[in-house]
């Protein structure tokens, strides 16, 4: 195992983070008998929560998060558009849908799936630091000597500062509110709101979920120029619009930085390896980075287990393969950055190139991924 003998390593893999890149690469190697254990700051997984949990159908489809409880998710199979005025289109494509989720509860799920499965999960226990051991492996303060350190810890990752790895540069900032037993005249749809007033750089969304409804709004994160999302002007203006009661507080808040710049660089080296929100793997456009950043967990903890065994390439090389780079969205991004007006999405909401285009960005057509 290049330079480690298996009796002096306490973990071949040692994971920082239990969200889904981590959860799937955790899974993935413990999976092929790997031992390994995952860090979870958080004591309740489903706490301090940084997500929407809206899955789309590939990864319902693809991974094991199409077997989380029913109870846990809500199955919605068409967008309704919203332009800057409200006025609003259809969209939907067919066998397509998404999943809403009690995210709480799906991460609380997932958690536990990372014990099942074989690996180690410490809950209540955070990365504080690691040194290179001196043969290819990691020391990790309070926990032990592993060839493999894998930062699946968000968008400030502790473990790329700590092992020299890219960092993510380029953000928006997210709100989200929660009411629970909340219902929507149309619940099946998700909704999604274009405006350069409340929304510059993204969109703002209003979705059925198990529990209630998740209403939430994004923007261009500035660090020169921090603009915090003004939830409460934009629901105040859609509510009426899509059902929402007047006034109503919410039951839960979250909010936080949402990567936005495609994959960072280094991505991986020398033992230590990013992947999901750590490593820049969230669509630059939609903002969606759950099915990416499974696919990418799952991959490295595959190819740990194959290199482990003396077959195939190594973690490090997989990681950098397997990152998708966006090159279309990221175009798109500096479009919306840069181009971004309210009066040609009113003018144009009806238009088969803007139909076509949505469908693009929503139910991933024609390669555009």
């Amino acid at each position: 195992m290049s330079g480690n003998s298996p009796q002096a390593l306490d973990y071949d893999l040692l994971v920082v983070g239990a969200s889904f890149g981590g959860a799937a690469c955790a899974i993935a190697a413990a999976s092929a008998g790997l031992r390994v254990c995952v860090l979870e700051r958080k004591r309740d997984p489903g706490e301090r929560l940084h997500t929407t949990g809206i899955v789309v159908r590939e990864a319902a489809e693809q991974t094991l998060l199409g077997q989380a409880p029913s109870h846990c998710v809500r199955r919605v199979e068409r967008v309704r558009l919203y332009s800057p005025s409200l006025r609003d289109i259809a969209l939907a494509a067919p066998g397509y849908y998404f999943l809403t989720t009690d995210t709480p509860e799906l991460m609380r799920w997932l958690a536990g799936q990372v014990p099942a499965h074989g690996a180690e999960l410490r809950l209540g226990t955070s990365f504080t630091g690691a040194e290179r051991d001196g043969h290819g492996g990691w020391r990790v303060a309070g926990v032990g000597r592993a060839r493999w350190l894998v930062g699946a810890d968000g968008a400030r990752s502790r473990v790329a500062e700590r092992a020299g790895l890219g960092r993510v540069r380029d953000f928006l900032y997210g709100v989200e509110h929660e009411y629970a037993g909340l219902q929507l005249p149309e619940p099946d749809a998700l909704h999604c709101f274009v405006s350069r007033r409340y929304a510059p750089g993204y969109i703002g969304w209003v979705a059925q979920n198990p529990g209630g409804v998740q209403a939430g709004l994004a923007l261009r994160h500035d660090a020169a120029r921090a603009r915090l999302p003004d939830i409460e002007g934009f629901l105040a203006r859609i509510a009426e619009r899509v059902g929402l009661p007047a006034g109503r507080k919410p039951d839960a808040v979250r909010a936080g930085l949402i990567p936005c710049g495609g994959p960072v660089s280094p991505l991986a080296r020398d033992g230590a390896i990013l992947t999901g929100d750590a490593a820049g793997i969230v669509s630059p456009v939609t903002a969606g980075g759950i099915h990416s950043a499974w696919a990418h967990g799952w991959a490295i903890g595959e190819a740990a287990a194959a290199h482990a065994r003396g077959q195939g390439p190594s973690p490090e090389r997989i990681a950098e393969a397997a990152a998708p780079r966006f090159r279309t969205k990221r175009v798109l991004r500096w479009a919306f950055d840069h181009l971004q007006m309210d009066w040609p999405f009113d003018l144009l909401l009806h238009s088969a190139p803007l139909r076509w285009a949505a469908e693009q960005v929503y139910f991933h057509r024609r390669g555009v991924r």
